[in-house]
């Protein structure tokens, strides 16, 4: 998804519309987790001026992400919408106040890096499946330790007998 200025002037009446799939497996190589992706449809619209183009973008796909449970391979949906304003020139002020702010590099407006950095950005921490409520049973306990829901918490823990006394006595000031 790259145009040059000239191209993109041509747009400039009437404003240039598109809905697209674009193969982004490059995003593989920069983030590792991500085991697969499917093409991902860009669909949006471009208002064209003399030194400003702004994109109106509507990001949707699917990425293969490993469950951080069981390492199991889980498919996550994602859908992103952003607006992206290129300009021929930044003044300092403006380039901290807006992060969807971008320098036309060479005559070239280029939206492939930063589709791959929204894409980036929405892979969550961890990644669980819909069926991660049951557990494969080899990972529900292992030595020393068990796996326990919430729900299966006892509300009367058992009191540790070192401080048997100590649960007395504050047992005696509840009272």
């Amino acid at each position: 998804m790259k145009w040059s200025m000239i191209q993109l002037q041509k747009f400039r009446n009437n404003g240039l519309t598109f809905d697209e799939k674009v193969n982004l497996d490059s995003v593989k190589l920069r983030d590792p987790q991500i085991r697969s992706i499917s093409p991902v449809r860009i669909k949006g619209r471009a208002d064209i001026r003399s030194k400003e183009v702004t994109f109106y973008l509507d990001i949707s796909g699917k990425m293969i992400l490993p469950n951080s449970r069981t390492w199991e391979d889980v498919q996550y949906p994602f859908s992103i919408q952003t607006t992206e304003i290129f300009r021929d020139e930044i003044s300092g002020f403006e380039e901290n106040t807006d992060d969807n702010l971008h320098v036309i590099q060479g005559g070239m407006v280029d939206l492939t890096p930063i589709i791959e950095e929204l894409i980036l950005l929405e892979i969550p921490m961890q990644v669980y499946n819909d069926e991660d409520e049951e557990m494969p049973a080899s990972l529900q306990s292992g030595k020393n330790w068990q796996f326990v829901k919430e729900e299966e918490i006892d509300s009367e823990q058992k009191v540790d007998p070192r401080l048997a006394k100590l649960a007395k006595l504050l047992n005696q000031e509840k009272e």
